[in-house]
């Protein structure tokens, strides 16, 4: 299947989901309990950022233990990093800018890619190489929804499906995700790595299943 069959079928998953969870994760034991708490509590999703050393392999081992799980890789800058997202098993990648280098090896590969974007100039570079699913980062700090409406104004008719991410959260989410054109946010709130670090530490889960019981929930009422 080309890049272009594939975007489609991504889209319908993100839909499917609705709320992505961003993790950066210090390590593989806790990356795989996070994918496991995911998979049992209704967002079956992650993007785990190559901003960790533990990011490769917790997205290898993930992929093989949790395969009903929609596996990212993000914070991607570079053909080696895209490289070993592919190799270990991610099923997209995202990026938080527009390199049109990283865009053009996905592409050559048929792997989905959704380079960040934030002015109508990068969205136009990304579609001319055949972006049509763009991550809208940071969200917020540049306008948020009213922001994406404004762009899709000129760029709707052409396809164009966003996944914001970046000052997303509970407070705010609904608006984002009822814009028809959203395919879904990146959740940066869902479990920030200080959280994860204390879960690991204590064995106390249940503050973080409730966060995930709880985006689980608000997506529901979109999907």
């Amino acid at each position: 299947m080309s890049y272009a069959e594939k975007i489609p079928s991504l889209v319908n998953a993100f839909q499917a989901v609705r709320i992505i969870p961003v993790l950066a994760l210090e390590t593989v034991s806790s990356g795989l309990k996070m994918c496991e708490l995911l998979a049992k509590n209704g967002l079956p999703a992650a993007e785990i950022t190559f901003r960790t050393a533990a990011a490769e392999e917790t997205i290898r081992q993930a992929a093989k233990e949790f395969p009903q799980l929609l596996l990212g890789a993000g914070t991607v800058l570079n053909k080696d990093t895209l490289s070993r997202a592919i190799d270990a098993g991610a099923s997209f990648a995202v990026a938080p800018g527009f390199n049109p280098t990283v865009v053009k090896a996905a592409i050559a590969q048929d792997f989905p890619f959704l380079p960040g974007v934030a002015t109508p100039s990068e969205i136009e570079q990304a579609f001319e190489l055949g972006c049509t699913l763009l991550k809208f980062f940071p969200a917020e700090a540049n306008g948020g929804v009213k922001m994406i409406q404004n762009y899709l104004g000129p760029y709707r008719h052409l396809g164009i499906r966003f996944m914001p991410t970046g000052g997303v959260k509970p407070e705010n989410v609904e608006s984002y995700l009822a814009v028809p054109e959203i395919a879904c946010v990146g959740g940066t709130w869902l479990a920030k790595t200080s959280q994860i670090r204390e879960a690991e530490a204590s064995g106390d889960w249940s503050a973080v299943t409730k966060g995930i019981a709880d985006a689980a929930a608000l997506a529901a009422k979109f999907r």
